[in-house]
This record gives structure tokens, C-alpha cells and sequence, in this order.
């Protein structure tokens, strides 16, 4: 081989090393990286409060759904001042609440009045839309809520979907999502939050 054919093909050697796939933003590229970001790798937990709590908690409608699967139940109690106005609702947890929940609660926690249970994940349906401008890009994404047991099933039925927007960076070594605030940016978990409470 003669010294410019080597040349050109250590050039080239060079420039296609270099061009890490990262820095080419593509739908399957921002779909990894969404997928991957710990907003939707970490579960979303439910609190469940037993004990004296008020009437609005008692009425909203995550209580509502536990009572009409017979998993909690309550009954008048004294309103502590924090709690006023009257009425307030001493909750536990039925038998049936027990056997559905004792599986869900870290040990050590069982005897707790503030139960802290995983309900339900994230799930990437599909990048809808990638708009760039120089080292910035807006995805646009749809997504759902995979429940991850019973509990979190009758907290979220139904497949409903949402449609959320975040910013991606391009830095030295590629496209990074912005998880966190940074002008113009909008963060992913505050995308997410606006987009449920949109719906």
C-alpha cells in the first residue's frame, strides 16, 4: 500500500473513531437515554397515613379507591388541632389490607403509621419528535405508567398516556438528557409533573 493510501485511511481512522455514536441525537438515542435517567428507573411510591387523619385525606381519591377494595376502613375520631375542622377518621388496615400490603412494606416499617409502598414505574413509549438548534434539543416523548403490584393497579388503572417534553445538551462527548434546572431547560421530573397533572 503506498504512504498517501495509508495516510488517508489513518485520517479516516481517526474521524470515525471519533465520531461517537452519541453525538448523533436519534429518536433511538433519546429514548435510551430518557429510559435510562433515574426519573424512570426509580419507582413511584404510595403513602399510606393510618391513624387520625382528616376528612379531605380520608375523601381523596387514592382513599376512596383503598376503601372500595375493602383494604382500609375508618372510623370517627377526635381531630387533633393540627387537624381541625372536624370530622377526622382513626384508618387501619383491614385483614384483606393486611394480606395486600404486608409483602410491600420494608421490614421494620410494618408498625409505622406512615407506610411508604412502591406502586408503579415509568415506561418509554416512544420519542414523538426531536427539534434541535445548535447544541440544544427538545425531545418530545410519550409515556405510561406500568403499575408494579395490586396496589399500585387499583392506584392507576387503565392505560392512560401522557405526553411530556424535555431538553437535551450536546457536550464534548456527546448528547447528555438535562435531569436537572438549567435555563432554558425544563428538568425531566418537572416535565413528567406537569404532564400528569395536565391530564
Amino acid at each position: 500500500m503506498s504512504k498517501p493510501s495509508i495516510l488517508i485511511v489513518c485520517v479516516a481512522s481517526f474521524f470515525l473513531s471519533s465520531c461517537s455514536p452519541r453525538y448523533f441525537l436519534t429518536r433511538r438515542l433519546a429514548g435510551d437515554l430518557i429510559a435510562a435517567s433515574d426519573t424512570f428507573r426509580t419507582p413511584q411510591r404510595f403513602q399510606l397515613r393510618t391513624g387520625v387523619i382528616s376528612n379531605k385525606d380520608y375523601l381523596s381519591p387514592d382513599y376512596l379507591v383503598l376503601q372500595h377494595r375493602g383494604w382500609i376502613s375508618g372510623t370517627h375520631a377526635t381531630c387533633p388541632p393540627a387537624l381541625v375542622p372536624p370530622p377526622c377518621w382513626d384508618v387501619s388496615l383491614t385483614p384483606s389490607g393486611v394480606d395486600t400490603f404486608q409483602s410491600l412494606i420494608a421490614p421494620g416499617e410494618a408498625d409505622k403509621q406512615l407506610l411508604n409502598i412502591p406502586a408503579v414505574r415509568r415506561e418509554l413509549i416512544g420519542i414523538t419528535g426531536i427539534s434541535k438548534q445548535a447544541n440544544i434539543a427538545e425531545v418530545e416523548f410519550d409515556w405510561k405508567w406500568i403499575p408494579l403490584n395490586e396496589v399500585g393497579a387499583a392506584l392507576y388503572p387503565g392505560d392512560p398516556r401522557y405526553q411530556s417534553s424535555v431538553m437535551f445538551r450536546c457536550y464534548d462527548d456527546g448528547w447528555r438528557l438535562l435531569d436537572r434546572a438549567s435555563h432554558p431547560a425544563e428538568p425531566l421530573e418537572e416535565s413528567l409533573r406537569n404532564a400528569e397533572s395536565a391530564h
